[in-house]
């Protein structure tokens, strides 16, 4: 018994404790691979080649890279690093911003909860595909590939009827589902999903650690395998010259390719689901967060760019010209054009067991990794902690597969359709606009009160956002540049108005925007919060040899990073409207995901209510001392102080003397 034990605890380790007793990964590889699992999935071998060939040529890269740059890299540095410093999963990272920001972890944790309900399903729909292979031929040869995936795959009812629009744009008719009943074979297959799921966190961080160097490295091999197959077969050139040999300037003036760009780098790196707050949670305190986050993108760009090959030597080979119409979705890519040309190779299912084996491994590390937001919201809470973890992460995954059922039926594509576009396109972009918003305007707000007073930096923060608001929904009204124009008007006399309303602070700001009166107050009221919290993030991630969060980081993320999210959020709207209103499966994908609303609002006006997600000794944690211009080390040695023995601050957060490290302010 003693040495099945041992060979147990050998292949499922415990994971090491930090000093606050804090599961921890063993090495700095675990959490990079924990978190590239999460960010590299279906999208990067499916979605992306899909994107790419509908917007075919290189000109695609000039706007993926801004992109990148200027959203992606910024917000992922955001969550990495309040998940390194705070130790905690989102609701505790963002409440340690600022109390009124709880609302914004959980409607984190909300996004990637629901994405992980759907996902499984998707992934059985892979299985069944899987479990088919390794007949010869394969059962889908000679037939057409979408009826064989909505007949045999999907095995989806059809509606009754199809819903309608009166002229004046008010609903006729709403679409009729028959089909109510539960797919047997896609229930398995989600259940096994759900299990090996579980296997691979239900241990923590010890065992998932260990996983991800099999679920994360061996889809790479078969990548490469698959990229080799797919450019040797016969005409793969004809569909990589469209891929990276083809140019077409004028395809920059379109809006259409910009908005394709930003939207594929954003779902494909996976901000706003919670999982890289979660996994750099069980990291070192004094990890390198933004050489880890930089790592974490560059990878994730280069997995998709590389692995794009393997789905443009298919096109070439299957002849498919964007020119003549056709155009490739995620759907359409993996389980259309891709069994296609499988079915026609030689060798046909051992190539199809590799390609779909591979996207089970990819999606597996997206789904453990999604579940994982959750087990870790849990966990951090006083209640949660009396649970054993397994016991946890059972109980969720149990729940979520109960869930996850409505998926498996004579609607789940419909409902999976309806979710999944609306929790991308709504919930998510919010969710993160809101990251933007807070981390760069709620961080120790107090201060800015203190120097200028609240009626002016109410004023500016409250405008700034309206603006954005307003000059989109202005722009739908007539045209964009009318609606820019609103904008940057309502923003600049909303800027005018709370300059004459601040006060002079009476700590100049820094540099050359101390040497006037109003300059000082604008540093204080448009700046002041983004610039203190990179500092006082540096204090921990920045110590030694680790890379420091640039100075320009936080008005990135202010000022281009999120109205760039406002932006592509608003074109959800017109969608629903004008092609989604009359399916009640729609509808509800589109009111679910719009709870995050109501969970910011609530947040932000009702902080309080939340608390009982927060564990006890951290409640402090929300209220930051009023200290302008000073650091505060947010180590762990602060988050244990708290004792009777330590100083109270007016700001309410227990702090010793060491809690406030004063730096030059320039």
């Amino acid at each position: 018994m003693a040495a099945f034990k041992r060979i147990l605890l050998k292949l499922l380790p415990e994971a090491k404790k930090g000093e606050d007793g804090r599961d921890m990964f063993s090495n700095r590889i675990q959490f990079v691979l924990c978190a590239m699992g999460g960010a590299v999935g279906l999208g990067n071998l499916l979605r992306f080649p899909s994107v790419v060939y509908n917007n075919y040529g290189l000109q695609f890269f000039i706007p993926y890279f801004i992109a990148l740059f200027f959203v992606a890299l910024p917000i992922l540095v955001l969550e990495i690093s309040l998940g390194t410093v705070y130790r905690g999963g989102p609701v505790l990272a963002w409440h340690s911003v600022n109390k009124r920001a709880k609302g914004i972890g959980l409607s984190v944790v909300f996004n990637g909860y629901v994405v992980v309900t759907y996902y499984v399903p998707l992934l059985a729909w892979i299985m069944k595909y899987f479990s088919r292979s390794f007949q010869s031929p394969l059962p889908w040869k000679g037939q057409d590939l979408s009826e064989y995936f909505a007949q045999v795959i999907v095995a989806n009812v059809d509606p009754a009827s199809t819903g309608s629009f009166n002229p004046d744009g008010s609903v006729a008719e709403y679409t009729k589902w028959v089909g109510t009943g539960m797919l047997g074979e896609t229930a398995g297959w989600a259940i096994f999903t759900w299990f090996v799921t579980w296997l691979c966190v239900f241990r923590g961080v010890g065992m998932t650690g260990r996983v991800i160097y099999v679920t994360m490295g061996l889809p790479l091999v078969l990548i490469i395998i698959l990229i080799g197959r797919s450019c040797s077969l016969p005409n793969a050139g004809d569909g990589i010259k469209l891929y990276f040999a083809t140019w077409r300037t004028s395809a920059l003036q379109s809006p259409q390719i910009w908005q394709a760009a930003f939207g594929q780098i954003f779902f494909s790196i996976g901000v706003g689901f919670g999982y890289f707050t979660s996994w750099a949670s069980y990291c070192t305190q004094h990890s390198n967060a933004v050489q880890d986050a930089l790592i974490i993108g560059f990878s994730n760009s280069a997995v998709e760019i590389i692995a794009a090959f393997s789905v443009f030597g298919v096109i070439g080979y299957l002849g498919i010209d964007p020119s003549e119409g056709r155009a490739l979705g995620t759907f359409v890519t993996g389980f259309i054009t891709y069994p296609e040309a499988l079915a026609q190779m030689p060798g046909a299912p051992f190539f199809a067991v590799i390609f779909f084996f591979t996207l089970f491994l990819l999606g597996l590390t997206s789904a453990f990794s999604l579940l994982e937001v959750m087990t870790t919201l849990i966990m951090d809470t006083d209640w949660g902690r009396k649970i054993p973890r397994w016991a946890v992460c059972t109980i969720v995954t149990i729940v979520s597969a109960l869930i996850s059922l409505i998926y498996c039926t004579e609607f789940g594509l419909q409902a999976l359709d309806a979710v999944d576009t609306y929790v991308n396109d709504v919930a998510l972009f919010f969710t993160v606009w809101c990251e933007c918003f807070a981390a760069t305007s709620f961080y120790r707000c107090r201060d800015v009160a203190h120097q200028v007073g609240w009626p002016g930096f109410l004023t500016y923060t409250i405008g700034f956002a309206v603006a954005q608001g307003l000059g989109i929904r202005v722009a739908y009204g007539s045209t964009p540049g009318i609606g820019a124009g609103v904008g940057f008007a309502f923003f600049a006399a909303s800027t005018f108005v709370s300059l004459f309303m601040a006060k002079t602070p009476a700590i100049p700001a820094p540099r050359f925007w101390g040497n006037r009166k109003f300059l000082s107050r604008f540093w204080w009221v448009a700046f002041y919060p983004g610039n203190q919290l990179t500092r006082d993030l540096n204090v921990v991630i920045g110590v030694g040899k680790n890379w420091s969060i640039p100075y320009f980081w936080a008005a990135i993320m202010k000022y281009i990073s999120g109205p760039i999210l406002a932006i592509v959020l608003s074109f959800a709207y017109p969608k629903f409207t004008k092609t989604h209103m009359y399916d009640p499966i729609m509808i509800y994908g589109f009111s679910i995901t719009h709870l995050v609303v109501p969970t910011i609002v609530l947040g932000i006006l009702m902080p309080p209510w939340f608390n009982w997600i927060i564990p006890s000794e951290k409640i402090a944690l929300g209220e930051k001392p009023v200290a302008p211009m000073e650091t505060i080390d947010n180590s762990n040695e602060i988050f244990r102080l708290g004792s009777e023995e330590s100083g109270s601050t007016p700001g309410g957060m227990m702090m010793g003397r060491e809690g406030v490290v004063r730096e030059k302010t320039g």
